[in-house]
């Protein structure tokens, strides 16, 4: 995250002693990415954050897959996953590659019983259903309908939920989330041709700090194995922090859409890019206004990525049929375009009220047989007239 940002206390000069008011130091720790060339904070703890008592168990989390290549268009039907109590067990891989892994998760309630660790990937949680708060050893999140969390690999965090109906979308990324490079100047700094600015990121507060001992959970997830390890202390014991790596939000309704006369591709939809994938914000916005415009998009040819469309609300105008939280896919190999009829719908129209995102792959994805539980079988077909 390009901006720098600062909770709690720490001292003037990194590297240096830093006091305890009762005697001691507290424990400097560099949170950084792809070594020390990346993003990093300098977070400032308790106790030292490498006290591990005891691993408990490791078990394989790598999701079975059905369909290894792939070249058919599929319609999932997201809402058909069933929720489950626990944050982890919720969350079911659709979509996987080398690069990423796609799902999506019903949770019914909080994450407190342990902690959480994601070792390999940055992770997007977009949050179609529910309200609650991200609660992370860098500070607190508020979230609601909209918002996507990003969360940097490594980061311990908990889900308070203030709902039971929670739906989720996320995708797990092996390079780090970062937003558009041509949005940014030189230094980072969003330009005045961005489709959001730097006002529009929920920042980490209300700074949570234990000083405990005991028994401490963190469920890790690396290489397709989690491993359920025990602390000495409590993970969120960092008294202060600063720097440019730690989690943020931002809320799809805050993406200001770029139209023109005539239709535009989908990049000017872009809100997160990495060097694997590109994430899109498809938003209401105004139709092309060019006397002759068509809207609807036009067909195009998938020869160097998979794409992938969750939607969120309103009435999609490219597609027939598609309801809040089906997902399609459109894989690398084939053109895709407007369902039939959905050209000529789209013909003077001025207005869109559709909401949805969209990853879009470099790589194939390949699909699990949790996602083939809920395709319904037959969206391939759907453009034969």
């Amino acid at each position: 995250m390009p901006i720098y940002h600062k909770l709690g206390k720490f001292p003037q000069k990194r590297h240096t002693q830093f006091e305890k008011p009762e005697g001691g130091i507290y424990y400097e720790q560099l949170f950084g990415t792809e070594g020390f060339n990346g993003h990093s904070s300098l977070l400032y703890q308790v106790h030292r954050p490498t006290q591990v008592k005891e691993i408990l168990r490791s078990y394989s989390v790598k999701p079975e897959i059905a369909i290894e290549s792939n070249i058919k268009s599929l319609l999932l039907k997201g809402f058909e996953v069933q929720p489950a109590d626990d944050f982890l067990e919720s969350r079911v891989d659709m979509l996987v590659n080398s690069d990423c892994t796609i799902g999506l998760a019903a949770p019914r309630k909080s994450l407190r019983d342990y902690f959480y660790k994601n070792a390999d990937a940055d992770e997007m949680i977009f949050i179609h259903k529910g309200t609650g708060t991200l609660r992370t050893f860098m500070g607190n999140i508020p979230f609601e309908y909209g918002d996507y969390l990003i969360i940097p690999r490594g980061m311990i965090y908990q889900i308070d939920f203030d709902t039971e109906e929670n739906r989720l979308f996320y995708t797990e990324s092996v390079a780090p989330i970062y937003t558009p490079k041509r949005y940014k100047n030189e230094s980072g700094q969003l330009l005045e041709h961005s489709p959001f600015c730097e006002r529009d990121f929920k920042l980490p507060q209300e700074l949570e700090t234990y000083d405990e001992k005991g028994d401490f959970l963190i469920k890790v997830k690396k290489q397709g194995m989690m491993h359920e390890i025990v602390y000495a202390t409590h993970p969120f014991d960092v008294v202060g922090w600063d720097g440019y790596n730690y989690p943020y939000a931002f809320s799809i309704h805050n993406f200001e859409p770029i139209t023109g006369r005539v239709h535009l591709p989908p990049p000017i939809h872009q809100t997160f890019e990495t060097s694997t994938f590109v994430v899109c914000s498809f938003c209401p916005r105004l139709y092309d206004y060019h006397p002759k415009s068509i809207p609807a998009p036009y067909n195009h040819s998938n020869i160097d990525s998979d794409e992938v469309l969750y939607y969120v609300d309103g009435d999609f105008m490219s597609r027939n049929n598609i309801e809040q939280g089906h997902i399609t896919l459109h894989p690398k190999g084939i053109p895709h375009g407007p369902a039939p009829g959905a050209t000529e719908r789209s013909i003077g129209q001025t207005v869109t009220e559709e909401l949805a995102v969209m990853v879009d792959t470099f790589r194939p994805l390949m699909v699990t047989k949790a996602a083939m539980g809920i395709d319904d079988g037959k969206y391939y077909k759907s453009w034969v007239e």
